[in-house]
């Protein structure tokens, strides 16, 4: 492994709850969720070139590089900005794929951040959360680096401070379709609707965790043998599932005993993205 590379940190997010509360009227769903920032994630290392290609030299199994959010945030980026600087990417892929944890959304919004600051682009963070909504409805509360209570279609994002907490993620192995999720006429649609004041965990849920579970038997049954040692829920459209501890060892202890057919990984939840943080320790703040 080439210690020389520098690598930025893509970090996962969580849904601790996720509303429906209705439709506008683009078709666009309406929903509420609280995006738990976690310390771990993908990693990213950039290399900038003096000509305009965009080049993705550790492309993903199964994805064409011409559809891969990292791929199309550094030229929407390029594109908004006039740059003619390109740019060669790796990616650490840790994190599943369709897992609901943010992969792909995180990796397109640490893109837009890095570039923007190794491009000397100069945009602020409005203006690349703004960039990032047309790559997808959670690129933004990654570009903005805050755990956020959110609304609208994800966008309206107030930051909040949580209590830190140990998150048991796990992913079922299997991949869940947002978009047939999204489109399944039996979704519930009309949660009504909260504030930030009112959240509880005890009191909100995931609305699309009963459809998952019922397509899926791999995540029912896993999510059943969590509730035995901790409060857990489904975390966006899955098919992560997420456990809830006050401590780290407590947390490892049930990872190590994870049913066959599980995968998971421990992390501490954090306020701000561990991009920023590394950003500020560079001494640029967007």
């Amino acid at each position: 492994m080439d210690q020389t590379i520098d690598w930025w940190p893509s970090p996962a997010k969580l849904n601790l709850f996720l509303h429906i509360n209705g439709r506008y009227p683009n078709g666009y769903h309406r929903l509420q969720s609280l995006f738990q920032l976690l310390d771990k994630g993908d990693e990213l290392a950039f290399n900038v070139t003096e000509h305009p290609n965009i080049a993705l030299l550790t492309p993903i199994d199964g994805v064409p590089n011409e559809q891969n959010l990292i791929v199309r945030a550094a030229r929407l980026l390029q594109k908004h900005t006039g740059k003619n600087q390109g740019c060669e990417i790796r990616l650490r892929k840790n994190l599943p794929m369709g897992g609901g944890i943010g992969g792909g959304s995180s990796n397109a919004a640490t893109t837009l951040i890095v570039l923007n600051y190794l491009w000397k682009c100069n945009l602020s963070l409005t203006e690349l959360a703004k960039l990032g909504l047309d790559l997808g409805a959670d690129v933004p509360v990654f570009v903005r680096g805050c755990t956020a209570f959110a609304e609208g279609v994800g966008e309206q994002l107030t930051p909040v401070n949580l209590t830190q907490q140990y998150y048991l993620v796990v992913f079922p192995e299997c991949h869940v379709s947002t978009a047939e999720i999204f489109t399944d006429p039996d979704l519930p649609r009309n949660t009504p609707l909260i504030s930030w004041q009112e959240y509880e965990f005890d009191r909100t849920h995931n609305d699309c965790q009963q459809l998952v579970c019922n397509r899926f038997e791999n995540v029912a049954n896993t999510l059943r043998w969590l509730l035995e040692y901790a409060p857990s829920r489904m975390t966006g459209t899955g098919a992560c599932l997420f456990s809830v501890f006050t401590s780290n060892q407590e947390a490892k202890n049930v990872l190590a005993n994870l049913p066959l057919g599980c995968s998971g990984f421990v992390a501490k939840g954090v306020n701000v993205s561990p991009v920023h943080e590394k950003l500020a320790h560079l001494g640029s703040i967007c």
